[in-house]
């Protein structure tokens, strides 16, 4: 069996497949969504074939877009991020709260302080890059993304150590 799930605000709805009827139940995806309570901002495009509407997408769309990862039963909730940030979705600047909303989307409800915390450890182990933004709030990247935005004189873990000159 198949899920797909959709959320818009804070209605969901979910959509249970074989994976012979897959396509049938993408098709539905646009009536289960007219059906959710609740404002909806944008209405809800017909489902097309996916290279059609990935070169529809606008680049800053993609970037609040939830990562898409193989998740299994024993995963930490840092296997979980480290999962997050090994693909694209990763290789953007996200706060805490973008990595909590990415976890909710998976039905993974974390309080807080325990992604905090895990952010923390993932970038003093050198697997994510920590820096404070321009707002004040720590963003955390890949630590494999060549990131643009490094602060010029913040503090950042994950980074290599500075060689010495001779």
């Amino acid at each position: 069996m198949t899920k797909i799930r959709v959320k818009l605000g804070n209605a969901e709805a979910e959509v249970e497949a074989d994976p012979e009827h897959l396509r049938e139940a993408i098709e539905l995806i646009p009536e289960v969504a007219a059906k959710l309570p609740g404002p909806v901002r944008e209405p809800v495009p017909e489902p097309r074939e996916r290279t059609e509407a990935a070169a529809e997408v606008p680049e800053h769309a993609v970037a609040l877009q939830f990562p898409v990862v193989a998740l299994e039963k024993g995963d930490s909730l840092a296997d979980v991020i480290e999962k997050f940030f090994g693909g694209q979705w990763g290789r953007e600047r996200r706060k805490l709260s973008d990595v909590r909303e990415a976890l909710q989307s998976y039905g993974l409800n974390y309080p807080k302080q325990s992604v905090a915390v895990a952010l923390l450890r993932l970038a003093k182990t050198t697997k994510l890059r920590r820096f404070k933004a321009e707002d004040g709030e720590y963003v955390y990247t890949s630590a494999g993304a060549v990131s643009a935005f490094m602060p010029a004189g913040g503090q950042v873990y994950g980074t290599l150590p500075a060689t010495t000159q001779e």
